[in-house]
């Protein structure tokens, strides 16, 4: 599709709307049509007037959090009829099942073999959405520490968005923002869940060509090859959702509540703008304060 645009008869302003709607930054624009990146920008600007970056006065406000979403916390030291019986002590509609990946109306208690320790298990939401997602999700992570439940490095904290409404750009868009910003959200996650240290979270810098070429949806959910990898899309394939796997096992609502928030804040953010500049700052400009000041706490606590 880019060579197709790059070779089409038509004008240079036409060319370059068509290679911004396919998802391209206005510098990687530049550098595929050989112009300066004013020419790029004044394109843009006549044709987005509305999102237009902070630098011109429209600054990103996060949006309240109403998402549809899906969590899966991995743990260990609880058998799982006790755990259960916690849960519906608390008001949560849970089932001990077998191991399966089929999406229920109720939370389910799976094994997980991947996990390392005695009684290792899964706990796996139902479809949750906004506010009272986030409510139940306390009380299960409420049930979790009542029952003592340990994490250690082989536990993982998997967060699931609906994806059914994205469209290309910003499916591109966010899994190219979430890969430069990669290197910074290792630091204020465990090192056993930076880089590539951990085999069912790798990397996925190395795909950003791969993503940045991509022309359609399938394109992109095939250019990240390995479903465990901190930012899976394959997930949108089966259930037209994106997971994120980066984040490391924990029964703190407080630290898997403001990951979810700023998760979302990327996804909202990423509609229609791409990340200029990578340093830790950066996310001042798309997250509440309350977020980004408890991200740069644990990056505080975590280098320490």
């Amino acid at each position: 599709m880019t060579q197709q645009i790059l070779a089409s008869q038509t004008t240079k302003t036409n060319k370059i709307k068509q290679l911004l709607e396919l998802g391209f930054t206005r510098k990687k624009v530049a550098e595929l049509m050989g112009v300066g990146y004013g020419f790029v920008q004044n394109v843009y600007a006549k044709t987005y007037p509305n999102k237009i970056n902070s630098r011109n006065g429209n600054k990103f406000k996060p949006t309240i959090f109403n998402r549809q979403f899906g969590v899966e916390i991995e743990a260990y030291n609880v058998t799982k009829t006790r755990l259960q019986n916690e849960l519906v002590r608390l008001g949560i509609d849970v089932k001990i099942e077998r191991y399966n990946h089929t999406t229920k109306r109720h939370w389910k208690i799976i094994t997980d073999s991947s996990i390392r320790g005695a009684n290792g298990f899964e706990i796996v939401s139902p479809i949750l959405k906004g506010k009272n997602g986030l409510e139940e999700l306390e009380k299960v992570c409420k049930a979790l520490k009542n029952c003592n439940a340990y994490i250690n490095k082989s536990c993982g904290t998997h967060i699931h968005f609906d994806a059914s409404k994205f469209k290309l750009k910003q499916f591109k868009n966010l899994v190219l923002n979430y890969a430069d910003l990669e290197s910074v959200i290792d630091t204020f996650l465990p090192n056993s869940r930076r880089a590539s240290n951990n085999s069912y979270c790798s990397s996925i810098i190395r795909h950003k060509i791969d993503v940045e070429n991509a022309s359609t949806i399938r394109e992109l959910t095939d250019a990240i090859p390995y479903r465990k990898s901190k930012l899976n899309t394959k997930s949108y394939v089966k259930y037209k959702t994106v997971e994120f796997r980066h984040h490391s096992g924990t029964v703190e609502f407080e630290k898997i509540s403001n990951w979810i928030l700023f998760l979302h804040n990327l996804v909202e953010y990423s509609k229609d703008k791409r990340i200029e500049r990578v340093n830790f700052e950066t996310l001042k400009t798309f997250n509440q304060a309350k977020v980004y000041t408890y991200l740069n706490n644990r990056k505080e606590e975590l280098a320490a």
